[in-house]
């Protein structure tokens, strides 16, 4: 089966960042399930990102595990998110492993992507390194939220996702031991694919390497909208309370990210397509390039197929929100 380089995700199956992992409650929790391999954080920005309760809200359809949501990023600032990792990991307890946590960021440009990278090493290289478990901590960059205004994802634009990709790869020739990824969003045709992959390639330095290690495909998608009467009534209370939203739609801004079984197929098509190009490349630095899977995994036959479909590990995100870490053991059934 496809592995990671540099992780050891066993069992294969974790959270994606999502809302489910963003306080240290919620990661502490995610990280002593035994049913999960690793854990990704909530994205975290550098300064923390301005939520507001009234605008950026998740919406659980009625009849089918499917999400859409208008959040943006963490409100938790990358330093907490670091405190909180170093909490987790000596706090641990001695006779259980250690798990990967992945780190999702996302800055606001090239050069903040600089400054959060640095911090990040700088607790890997002081902190970290200095822990009988040598726990490992990767870096997850969110190419691919559909909700930030002004801001639209950078994996859809080459243009966009260079620079970025360039401070990566220039972090890796530093210390090749870190290990980063990347969170793409859903593509709807080849070219799209091919583009990341191109951009990608050009990445590997000349001792063969590539600075990107694993591929998360995929994030939620854009431009959606559900009524209102189509959200679970179970859950229209906790999305929708105290805002004064248009009675017909499940979302105060309308258009949101839709998650979980609608958009299983495009992911499977996503992950297909990636892993068979990462796969032929004719440099051979891609060939060992991972792929965690996500995309409506809500139930054991939806996980296999991910891994059918070329994943290395499989990740959800709706199926959490809805279940809570109890979902974990019932989607690694067999």
């Amino acid at each position: 089966m496809p592995t990671i380089r540099g992780l050891n995700i066993d069992p294969p199956l974790l959270n994606s960042s999502c809302p489910w992992a963003s306080d240290f409650d919620q990661l502490k929790e995610l990280y002593d399930c035994k049913y999960t391999g690793a854990v990704t954080t909530r994205t975290a920005t550098l300064d923390g990102f301005d939520e507001d309760p009234g605008t950026h809200k998740v919406a659980f359809a009625l009849g089918q595990t499917a999400s859409l949501n208008s959040y943006g990023y963490s409100p938790h600032p990358l330093s907490k998110y670091l405190q909180w990792i170093e909490t987790l990991y000596k706090n641990q307890n001695p006779d259980s492993k250690c798990k990967p946590i992945i780190l999702s960021v996302a800055p606001t440009d090239a050069a903040q992507l600089g400054v959060i990278m640095t911090a990040i090493q700088g607790f890997r290289h002081s902190v970290l390194k200095t822990l009988p478990s040598q726990p490992v901590l990767a870096v997850e960059l969110n190419t691919s939220c559909p909700n930030i205004p002004n801001h639209p994802p950078p994996a859809y634009d080459m243009a966009t996702l260079t620079p970025l990709l360039q401070v990566l790869a220039s972090t890796f020739q530093a210390d090749p031991t870190l290990v980063i990824g990347l969170k793409l969003a859903p593509f709807v045709y080849r070219d799209q694919m091919e583009g990341v992959v191109r951009t990608i390639a050009g990445l590997v330095d000349q001792e063969g390497r590539s600075p990107i290690a694993f591929l998360t495909s995929t994030n939620t998608l854009g431009g959606c909208v559900m009524f209102a009467d189509q959200v679970s009534q179970k859950t229209t209370s906790a999305s929708t309370a105290g805002v004064d939203a248009a009675p017909s739609m499940a979302l105060p801004t309308t258009f949101g990210g839709l998650a979980g079984e609608p958009l299983h197929y495009l992911s499977l098509g996503n992950i297909m397509t990636l892993s068979s190009m990462l796969a032929s490349s004719p440099i051979p630095a891609l060939h060992n390039v991972g792929i965690i899977g996500v995309g409506g995994v809500t139930t054991p036959a939806a996980y296999q197929r991910m891994r059918k479909a070329g994943a290395a590990a499989v990740a959800c995100a709706t199926a959490l929100g809805i279940n809570g870490v109890t979902v974990f053991e019932r989607l690694g059934a067999e």
